[in-house]
């Protein structure tokens, strides 16, 4: 019988092409869009710095340049420098302008998902203001944040830094004035607010804060977290801080303290309530506070130390305003004249009697499993009251 086995035919050479090929042409289609997507960036950012500008903010870079190919965009900043104009109540647009300078930003986008831009940044960042003698000294172990939806209205921004430390610096001398471990912002458009009216959802948490020179209070390390909703926004045209204040309040929009925590130590603080603006930019209301641990607070302010000292006017105008300073010395020397050593007891005693003056404005209540107190914390002019005794002063936001 004939052997009938065929030799296989032969398979066509172009067929072995096909698959390397078709991943040449993948990956040379790939290669056009990269660079074409790269090619945009300088449009896309010389639109958001057009924007920025009209808003008082001038960005600008040494040397950028675009990298991250295939799946990334990256685009480096080197010698960023920023210019802000008319930025805060006090600076007029006339004046030379407050610029910050650091060392890097590197802004990254993966190509298949351009409206998410994660940005890292590099310390130091030096702020400097032509009208002040000193200047500002920024550093981090880490900072970074994230947008989401450029190029047109952002719907989520977030800010985080790891270690972040404010110096101010005059001459040879640097000056803590901010520490933390932590410290992390985000906003969001509100769900369900409209494009003419938006509301913006915010949360600030810090993890080890302390503030210099602002009130003995935020001196030693503290934790917080505060929920807020801003309402009062017209639109997100680009403009000024304090132009965008001055419409927040001509609209009547506040910011609602949704929920917000601290604590510092022993002392745990809780409150809830509006704040709003006055017509010349200072903030006003009234916030309902819950405090566990309220004798932690009245020696921080530092009353027995002020009568000590003689009580400075600078002083009394803070904690008390309207009384003078001769009136405190007159008083308690009325006082030693009639009993000898009164003066001095009241003097001892003034933190234990400011106790009890806040407790009888306040109400017995439970926080956290703690006895505590509740009482209203207000805001009258920018000045902030915990019960009657005046803490801190607030500058106008216009």
């Amino acid at each position: 019988m004939p052997d009938m086995t065929h030799a296989p035919r032969p398979r066509p050479l172009w067929q072995l092409f096909i698959a390397p090929g078709l991943l040449l042409i993948t990956a040379a289609a790939w290669s056009v869009f990269w660079f074409y997507s790269a090619s945009r960036v300088d449009v896309i950012a010389d639109a958001w710095r057009a924007r920025e500008a009209q808003s008082g903010r001038v960005y600008d870079c040494a040397k950028r340049s675009v990298a991250g190919f295939p799946f990334r965009l990256e685009v480096r900043c080197e010698g960023a420098h920023v210019s802000l104009v008319s930025q805060t109540a006090g600076q007029a647009a006339t004046q030379a302008p407050i610029t910050a300078r650091l060392g890097e930003i590197l802004v990254m986008a993966q190509v298949y998902d351009p409206k998410l831009l994660i940005a890292e940044f590099t310390a130091p960042a030096t702020i400097s203001d032509p009208n002040s003698s000193s200047s500002m000294v920024v550093n981090w172990r880490t900072a970074r944040s994230s947008i989401i939806g450029l190029p047109g209205i952002p719907q989520r921004v977030s800010l985080v830094f790891d270690d972040p430390a404010l110096d101010r610096v005059k001459g040879s001398l640097q000056t803590p004035l901010l520490r933390a471990k932590h410290i992390e912002l985000h906003g969001r458009i509100s769900p369900g607010s409209t494009s003419d009216h938006p509301a913006i959802d915010t949360v600030l948490r810090v993890a080890g804060g302390s503030i210099q020179e602002v009130h003995p209070l935020l001196a030693e390390p503290f934790d917080a977290e505060v929920q807020a909703k801003l309402t009062g926004l017209k639109d997100f045209a680009p403009k000024p801080w304090p132009q965008r204040f001055r419409e927040i309040q001509a609209a009547g929009g506040h910011a609602e303290i949704v929920q917000s925590r601290i604590q510092q130590g022993d002392l745990v603080a809780v409150a809830t309530g509006p704040l709003g603006l006055t017509p010349d930019g200072r903030l006003e209301g009234e916030l309902q506070m819950t405090v566990a641990g309220l004798e932690k607070v009245i020696p921080a302010l530092g009353l027995e130390k002020m009568f000590d000292e003689g009580v400075p006017q600078a002083t009394l105008d803070r904690v008390a305003p309207g009384v003078k300073t001769q009136d405190v010395r007159n008083l308690l020397g009325a006082l030693d004249h009639a009993i000898p050593g009164l003066g001095n007891a009241v003097k001892q005693n003034v933190n234990v009697a400011a106790t009890a003056g806040i407790n009888a404005l306040g109400t017995e209540a439970e926080l956290e499993g703690k006895k505590a107190r509740a009482f209203p914390l207000r805001f009258v002019d920018g000045a902030v009251f915990l019960g009657p005794i005046k803490v801190a002063e607030i500058p106008p936001l216009f």
